[in-house]
């Protein structure tokens, strides 16, 4: 049985790629495959789920040596169990940037694009066998597209992707516009998550100039729901790093809508950070960035230290 996973604290993509992958694997390759997923989905993965009616994959904590695996929308260790290394790892499809550090059994496959989706790249690859896809897995692939790239707004969007979701809303007969509102509403509907899981919820780390950065980003139509709880989730920061053995966080706010995050900036070393890092200043416990709505294009390519 091939496993297929994406990512910790999965987002629709890492929600999603699975489940559309191991379709593929099983229906149209003749292989054993199930979906898994490495924690609970966010609030707009499990609406999209129940949207089309798609059952949630069973969540694993760690893998085991004589286990095959497909890992996508990640290539990025820290993001994966620290078990994945003694299996088998046999295919990687992802969009992010190389991190480095997995360490394989034997030559496998490996796909890495610069588009803004996963299910974009599992579409490219599948060819003509997208025709056979049943509804659940082609909504699943438009919900994750439209996901990634905030409805076409991110700087990440390419032409392909937009094809591709537009393609798809037609075979379903549906306006994805509205999809895509329902969707970022779920994801804005944070009420009942805690500070420290908030924080945690859409984020990677990663290792910049030596320091160990929680990176976090909650994308939102309602940026001041969550800036309300601004003091609070500034006070969750320090035990998170302090058991993670982190060097700092980075949450962003990205407001959908209007285009811009706000960084939180809760000790004078993330000040600093900002300053480097986007040439901008502040004497407030927050900095307004607009433009800036991309982890992997806008914020990552730019974080100094």
């Amino acid at each position: 049985m091939i496993k297929i996973f994406g990512h910790k604290s999965p987002d629709t993509d890492s929600t999603g790629s699975p489940i559309i992958w191991a379709w593929y694997l099983s229906t149209m390759c003749g292989l054993e495959a199930e979906a898994k997923l490495l924690g609970e989905p966010n609030t707009e993965a499990t609406f999209v789920l129940d949207y089309w009616k798609v059952k949630k994959p069973e969540i694993i904590e760690e893998v085991s040596p004589n286990d095959k695996i497909v890992i996508v929308d990640t290539n990025n260790p820290s993001e994966l169990p620290q078990s994945v290394i003694n299996a088998d790892i046999i295919e990687i499809i992802d969009h992010h940037l190389l991190v480095g550090g997995l360490k394989t059994k034997s030559p496998l496959k490996v796909t890495i694009r610069p588009l803004a989706c996963t299910a974009t790249i599992m579409f490219d690859l599948m060819g003509k066998d997208t025709e056979k896809m049943p509804n659940s897995i082609k909504g699943l692939m438009l919900s994750c597209i439209l996901s990634d790239t905030l409805e076409f707004r991110s700087p990440t969007t390419t032409k392909y992707d937009k094809e591709v979701a537009l393609s798809l809303a037609k075979d379903l007969d549906i306006d994805l516009s509205i999809l895509a509102t329902k969707m970022f509403e779920a994801k804005s509907d944070v009420s009942k998550i805690s500070d420290e899981n908030l924080i945690k919820m859409d984020s990677k780390q990663f290792e910049i100039s030596g320091k160990e950065l929680r990176i976090s980003v909650l994308e939102t139509t309602s940026p001041n729901t969550i800036l309300k709880r601004k003091n609070s989730l500034i006070n969750a920061m320090p035990k998170i790093i302090e058991d993670e053995g982190l060097d700092e966080i980075l949450l962003f706010i990205v407001d959908i809508l209007n285009q811009e995050s706000t960084l939180l900036i809760p000790n004078e070393n993330t000040r600093e950070i900002a300053k480097k890092s986007f040439n901008v200043k502040s004497s407030e416990d927050f900095i307004k960035l607009p433009g800036v709505v991309s982890r992997k294009k806008q914020i990552i390519p730019n974080i100094k230290i």
